[in-house]
C-alpha cells in the first residue's frame, strides 16, 4: 500500500495537468504548481489511497501552514505552537472527518525537523525564492486506517483540517479509490472530495 502512495503523484500527473487545462489555468503566475514537491506557503499536498479496507493518507505541508513558524522552536511560544500542531496532527480521525466506515487509525507517523526527528537533521538547501536563509521546514504526516465498513466511506472532508490550520489555503489532493483516480484542489470553501 505504501508503494501505491509513492507512485500516486506520478500516476495522476497527467490527470492534474488535464484538469488545470480544462479549468483554464495556465499556471504562469508567480505561484506555479508545476512541481508537486514545491515549498509554497498556504499550499499543502495530500495523497490518498483506499484499497479494500485500508485507507492511507500522506499529508505534506510547509511547517508555516501548520505551526506558524519554520525554524527550530527556541522560544516558549514557538515550542508551544509546535507541540499544539503535533497534538492536532496526531488526531487524524477528526482532521479528515472519517466518521463513517468504522475506521480506526492503526499507524500515525509525523516527520519534521521541528519535531526533532533524527533522520531529518540534514540541511535543506533548496532553491526557494524566500528570504528565510534555508530555514524551510516541512511537515509530513502518514496515516493508515483500517475501516471495518470501507464501503460506507463516501467522502474525505478536510473542513476541520482547514479550520484547525487556517494558514492552509489549499490542498492539492491526489486520490486512488474504488472509482478510479482523481486529482483536485480543496479549499476552505470547497473542503470535500468524494471517493
Amino acid at each position: 500500500m505504501r508503494h501505491l502512495l509513492l507512485v500516486l503523484p506520478f500516476a495522476l500527473l497527467p490527470l492534474a495537468a488535464a484538469q488545470a487545462h480544462e479549468n483554464g489555468h495556465d499556471h504562469d503566475h508567480e505561484h506555479s504548481h508545476d512541481s508537486l514537491g514545491a515549498h509554497e506557503h498556504g499550499v499543502a499536498s495530500l495523497n490518498a489511497a483506499l484499497d479494500g479496507n485500508l485507507l492511507e493518507l500522506q499529508l505534506e505541508s510547509p511547517a508555516m501552514n501548520l505551526v506558524g513558524v519554520e525554524h527550530a522552536a527556541k522560544s516558549d511560544a514557538d515550542k508551544a505552537k509546535v507541540a499544539a500542531a503535533k497534538r492536532e496532527l496526531e488526531q487524524p480521525i477528526s482532521l479528515f472527518a472519517l466518521n463513517s466506515g468504522d475506521c480506526k487509525a492503526t499507524q500515525v507517523e509525523l516527520e519534521s525537523p521541528l519535531f526533532g526527528d533524527a533522520d531529518h537533521d540534514h540541511d535543506h538547501d533548496h532553491d526557494h525564492d524566500h528570504d528565510h536563509e534555508g530555514e524551510h521546514s516541512d511537515i509530513q504526516a502518514h496515516y493508515r486506517f483500517e475501516c471495518a465498513k470501507a464501503n460506507e466511506l463516501k467522502q474525505l472532508d478536510l473542513a476541520e483540517l482547514f479550520k484547525r490550520f487556517p494558514a492552509t489555503e489549499k490542498i492539492q489532493v491526489q486520490l486512488i479509490g474504488p472509482n478510479g483516480q482523481q486529482g483536485v484542489e480543496l479549499t476552505p470553501a470547497q473542503p470535500r472530495l468524494s471517493f
